[in-house]
């Protein structure tokens, strides 16, 4: 009885042994094709090794609606300049919610010293004072950009109750 078991654990001792290795050998596979895929930061890591990057200079890098009505629709466009000695790329631009929704020039390159520009659309939701942000991924050396839009949105139910104190 001994030995049966003995040589069963032998054998798993074997079998895991063999699946470890294997998946090892299969992970440094995969490793190895995706380091090699050509991506948007590999373009960065390219400018970095010339020593040049694109570097962004914005208008303003906040925006404030001041006072709006709930469910008041805004925009606003946040004007940017290449000021870096590489081509300026934006892949992506996301917001902190929802209700925000960054329109930004997609996969197009900016040259040194060209303009662009980012329109924001904020819905209007929220109460009080509300503050978003917007996240650019670029191929600048940061690797990302912030901007922020505020406002302070009242209720609609503050207009029934302003109404009348007004008469």
């Amino acid at each position: 009885m001994k030995t049966s078991r003995i040589f069963t654990l032998g054998i798993a001792t074997i079998a895991l042994s063999f699946g470890v290795s294997c998946g090892n050998a299969s992970n440094t596979t995969s490793k190895e094709s995706t380091s090699n895929a050509p991506t948007t930061a590999s373009a960065a890591v390219a400018s970095d090794a010339q020593g040049t990057f694109a570097r962004m200079s914005f208008d303003k890098v906040e925006h404030d609606f001041g006072t709006i009505a709930a469910g008041t629709p805004q925009e606003t466009v946040f004007t940017f300049k290449n000021i870096g000695d590489a081509p300026l790329l934006i892949t992506n631009a996301r917001s902190s919610c929802g209700c925000t929704v960054p329109d930004y020039p997609r996969n197009t390159p900016i040259a040194p010293g060209e303009t662009g520009e980012l329109l924001v659309k904020f819905n209007g939701t929220g109460i009080n004072q509300v503050t978003k942000t917007i996240t650019l991924t670029t191929n600048t050396k940061a690797g990302t950009e912030t901007l922020r839009i505020t406002a302070f949105v009242q209720p609609e139910s503050a207009t029934a109750f302003d109404s009348p104190l007004k008469k």
